[in-house]
């Protein structure tokens, strides 16, 4: 959802050609997968279709690509830091939820025991992060100009 939710509001701001967005993960039964019913109801609910994503496993090499690795809790933060080659790697991580309360190091609540009003709930906390991260992205690439 997270994805689908930065992905949209980039294309919509016009910086689809600059910003790159991407999401992975370590559970390896779900590689491959598409997101859970649930989540792309809620997404198709406000107008954002994920129906295409597939799970895919976090790499190192995911360092290399992206300047900024967001996780959803402590959990993912911990899989992210044992994989990380170097310090460079390490300082690219942060909470997603940070965005928001910077320091804070909030988790996301992982919706998939819930109902879809749990999938709503977590659609709602990702809006406003991905609305606080595309204002730290426009801010940075005003600032790059």
């Amino acid at each position: 959802m997270a994805e689908g939710l930065m992905r949209h509001k980039i294309m919509h701001a016009g910086l689809g050609r600059q910003v790159q967005v991407d999401s992975a993960g370590f559970e390896s039964f779900h590689f491959g997968d598409p997101p859970d019913a649930r989540a792309m109801a809620v997404c198709r609910q406000h107008g954002i279709d994920i129906s295409s994503h597939r799970a895919r496993p976090f790499r190192p090499e995911d360092f290399d690509v992206h300047e900024m690795i967001y996780v959803m809790d402590s959990n993912n933060y911990t899989d992210v830091i044992a994989v990380s080659r170097n310090q460079s790697d390490r300082a690219k991580v942060d909470f997603l939820m940070n965005a928001v309360n910077p320091g804070s190091k909030a988790a996301v609540p992982d919706p998939w025991y819930g109902g879809r009003q749990d999938f709503e709930k977590v659609y709602c906390l990702l809006d406003e992060a991905t609305d606080c991260l595309l204002k730290l992205i426009t801010r940075k690439l005003g600032d790059n100009e």
